[in-house]
């Protein structure tokens, strides 16, 4: 067995018939949920769903970001191939972001998650409720 692996149910890895979870911190499979599960990341992929954006768009309606994450977070995307980059000859300079097709598969799972969230919402409220009245009473 590998050195800093375990068998325990909390510490799964990859195997050729099915993928579970793999908590190393050097995990790929770990390392691009942490991509694609960040705020920023999600909030970006939904936006360039229906149309490519540029960089002023996507700051102005990403309420919250500063514009050094936002660069970072469109490199990142870029670079695991979730996001284009398209560079127009004009001046000033005009660069267009946009879902690549594998951005567009990521995006019909994040659809399914926020229509999830959308439709639990007031019963995660009702828990965060109760939890907070127990806990400030203690």
């Amino acid at each position: 067995m590998e050195e800093g692996t375990s068998k325990e149910p909390s510490h799964l890895c990859c195997t050729e018939d099915a993928f579970q979870w793999d908590t190393r911190e050097d995990c790929d499979v770990r390392q691009i949920l942490d991509r694609i599960a960040d705020k920023w990341s999600l909030l970006v992929i939904a936006l360039l769903d229906t149309e490519s954006m540029r960089f002023t768009e996507l700051k102005k309606t990403i309420d919250g970001i500063s514009q050094r994450m936002l660069t970072v977070t469109l490199r990142q995307l870029e670079r695991d191939g979730l996001v284009s980059r398209t560079v127009h000859p004009v001046v000033p300079p005009r660069v267009d972001y946009a879902l690549t097709p594998l951005g567009v598969t990521l995006h019909t799972t994040i659809q399914s998650l926020v229509t999830w969230t959308e439709t639990h919402q007031s019963e995660i409220a009702a828990a965060r409720a109760r939890y907070d009245a127990l806990t400030s009473s203690s």
